[in-house]
This record gives structure tokens, sequence and C-alpha cells, in this order.
């Protein structure tokens, strides 16, 4: 405890990513964030409109950004966020960056995640929307986000409206994207790890899966 309310209390001008580790820095409250999102959901932009209203992808250019997510696939809803990812292999600079360029707006906060190649994410709100951006050591095509995004895209572009339907359904229902194409699809076991598996599959087979499930 004493080291996160330390943590706050430091000057925040250059912020620093290894202090952090597991808690975050925010300069804005966050009261009553989900019901301001749905409330402002009917009247904000495209989602591509915000983030060029925000100048997000030119902020992040040297991070070679890209979005993914759920707005990009058309299977966003009221709550949802845009997701940002970038090529962070020095944290510091990435931090710098994105404090310089976002860190006033309102909700703004970030940390850092200790799994994996512990990558720091961002998060503030902006033209309607929660922008989240997340920066990973490693290249933006071996990122766990890009990649599930990519094949999420073509199983999307291979099936129905009925899938793309079944899609949004369960995550109506509250089921997270990855979660809901596994259990339409069959997939056991860890959900994000099954979706992997299916990379490597031609659209001949990923049709034919599909076709098994009912949905071409």
């Amino acid at each position: 405890m004493q080291r996160r309310l330390a943590a706050r209390n430091r000057p925040m001008d250059v912020p620093s990513v290894a202090p952090w580790r597991t808690y975050f820095i925010r300069r804005r409250p966050l009261r009553n964030t989900r019901a301001r999102r749905i409330s402002v959901s009917m009247i904000r932009p495209h989602y591509l409109e915000a983030l060029d209203r925000l100048g997000v992808l030119p902020e992040l250019a040297a991070f070679d950004p890209h979005v993914v997510g759920t707005p990009p696939l058309g299977l966003d809803l009221p709550a949802s966020d845009i997701d940002v990812v970038c090529f962070a292999p020095d944290p510091d600079g990435f931090t710098r960056a994105v404090w310089n360029a976002f860190g006033t707006h309102t909700e703004f906060r970030m940390w850092q995640r200790i799994a994996h190649d512990r990558p720091v994410v961002a998060s503030f709100a902006g033209a309607g929307w929660t922008i989240e951006l997340f920066g990973q050591a490693s290249p933006v095509s071996e990122q766990y986000g890009w990649r599930h995004f990519l094949l999420e895209q073509r199983l999307l572009a291979l099936g129905t409206s009925v899938f793309r339907d079944a899609v949004m359904a369960q995550r109506s229902n509250g089921m997270k994207t990855e979660p809901a194409f596994a259990a339409l699809l069959g997939l056991v076991g860890d959900p994000y790890q099954a979706l992997l598996s299916l990379e490597a599959c031609s659209d001949t087979d990923l049709t034919a899966l599909l076709v098994d499930k009912g949905f071409k």
C-alpha cells in the first residue's frame, strides 16, 4: 500500500514504467464510467472518425499502431472500446509518448502488466469512446490481439449473417469476443489458444468448419 500511495503522489512530468508494475496511475477520476459510455453510445461517431479527431494513429506512428477489436469487426456493443495495438520494444519510450500525447484526456490511466512481455496499457476517454492502447515488445504481427483479429475477420467474411448474428448474441449475453467465437465453433480448452490453432487453416478448411457448425 505504501508503494502504491508513493507512486501516485510522485511527480508525473515524465512517468517511468518500472515503479508501476501491478498498479496504475490515474489523472482523472473514474465515476460512473460505464453509465457515461452507454449514455453517449447512441451519438458517438464512427470509430475511425473518433481516432481521427483524437489524432491517435499519427501520434503513435512510431510504434506501428493497428486498430483491433470489435469496432473494426462490426461486433461492437454500446460499451465497447477502441483497441490499438503497438510495437513498443522500449516501454519507457512508449510510456512517455503516450503520456505526452494523451495524458490530459479525461479518465486517462496507464499501467504495466506483469504477464508475458509486460505490455504497457493506457486508457482514456475521447470523442464518445474509450480508447485503449497496448504497447508490447513483440512486433504487431506476432501479438495475440492482432492474430485473433485477423482470424476473426476471416471467419466473419467466410460465414453467413447467421454466424455474425450468433457471435453478437453471445456478446450481448456478456461473453467476450474470443470465447464467443470458440464456443460457436465447438473449440475446447482455452478459447484464446484454441482460436490460434485455426490460424494455419485454409479458407476452405474454415468454411468446412462453419458448415459443420451450421453457419454456411
